[in-house]
């Protein structure tokens, strides 16, 4: 899958051109010394290294053009071609960027003795492939995410949170759902930080991505599949016996958001029996739902900017004593109804600790 040309990190191609900068590898001195360290293997044309990469190559030749990241072998009679070690300097330029790093420091650490080792990153023939392959700058993910670097790591994911996050990405640009899922194994994390540092970056991410899909391909679904078998794994064991019932119901019209199995995945974890309800919910329904699953309380998930929250508002007037807890966009929070039983919500941790709040106080009455 290939990203629109307007979209690549480096730019669109100068019409004018642009002189190389100072140090580029163009003095035959420069190439020998580096064709003497390159391992062997195929030279590759602008295409296929453009393939490889998931960029555009007019991308390919900005770097080249303005950072000296361009190809290294020239033979008599042909067009220079990309060397392995050419390509893995382009995997770290291309590495960096998606990770924040502006273009012209990611050159300089591509061409440095900062860059990582990426002496495997080189993908076999005939693989188009890099997903699993591509390497990171725990350093530079830290910079571009803030504090992500601090969090703790999900297993099997390299530390620094935009690394692992553009990995994540660029699984999801694949298809590479069983990728997607080794990246989104959740055991042992808080869920509530898997969310905010892994999940809700990467679907922003995609989101931000203009590119071009085959038939049947669709990145975000491939992404959201990954994180919904990632909660199913870690909800599988039965609740306990007598576990507190927290049931969340849909908005009339509005598809489920996935924060809503997050949050459900929350609950589980604090022992509770989150139940969620899918289809058309019906002001009747949700009375007779709270009423047939013995619901401790009722949360209502919202991302749009007018939900209709009349199921609450109905709600709030039949059971006077079952607690409801409401998070909505911040442009919706003025059509929250609020009462003595329903409550806003403004964040996700918030929300979690009011509902197992809730739940534990109407279990010691």
């Amino acid at each position: 899958m290939v990203p629109a040309a307007d979209e690549t990190a480096a730019g669109s191609v100068d019409p004018q051109g642009a002189s190389a900068p100072a140090g580029r590898p163009d003095a035959p001195a420069a190439r020998d010394a580096d064709r003497a360290q390159v391992p062997s293997g195929p030279a590759l044309t602008v295409a296929a290294v453009a393939r490889r990469l998931g960029v555009a190559p007019a991308t390919l030749r900005t770097w080249d053009r303005r950072y000296g990241l361009g190809p290294s072998e020239h033979l008599a009679g042909a067009h220079r071609r990309y060397t392995n070690q050419d390509l893995e300097r382009l995997l770290v330029m291309r590495r960096l960027t998606i990770d924040g790093v502006a273009p012209a420091e990611a050159a300089r650490l591509a061409q440095s003795s900062e860059a990582p080792d990426v002496a495997a990153a080189v993908p076999a023939a005939g693989s188009d492939d890099l997903t699993g392959r591509l390497p990171v700058r725990a350093e530079a993910g830290a910079a571009a995410e803030g504090s992500g670097a601090d969090h703790p790591p999900v297993a099997g994911v390299p530390a620094g949170g935009a690394s692992s996050v553009a990995a994540l990405v660029d699984a999801a640009l694949t298809g590479r759902a069983d990728r997607c899922a080794a990246l989104l194994d959740s055991t042992g994390v808080d869920v509530t930080r898997w969310w905010a540092d892994r999940v809700q970056p990467a679907l922003a991410a995609l989101a931000r991505r203009t590119v071009v899909e085959r038939p049947g391909v669709d990145a975000r679904e491939t992404l959201l599949g990954a994180v919904l078998s990632a909660l199913r794994a870690r909800t599988a064991a039965p609740p306990p016996a007598g576990a507190p019932v927290v049931l969340l119901l849909p908005v009339p019209g509005e598809p489920r958001p996935v924060l809503a199995h997050v949050l459900a995945a929350a609950l589980v974890d604090g022992g509770v029996d989150a139940r969620l309800v899918a289809g058309p919910v019906s002001t009747r329904h949700a009375g007779e739902l709270a009423l047939m699953t013995r619901a401790r309380a009722v949360v209502t998930l919202s991302e749009s900017a007018a939900p209709d929250l009349s199921v609450v508002a109905r709600l709030a007037q039949e059971r006077t004593d079952l607690p409801q807890f409401v998070m909505v966009a911040a442009a919706a929070e003025d059509r929250v109804p609020l009462d003595r039983s329903v409550h806003r919500a403004r964040t996700l941790p918030g929300l979690l600790h009011e509902a197992l709040a809730a739940v534990t106080q109407s279990a010691s009455l």
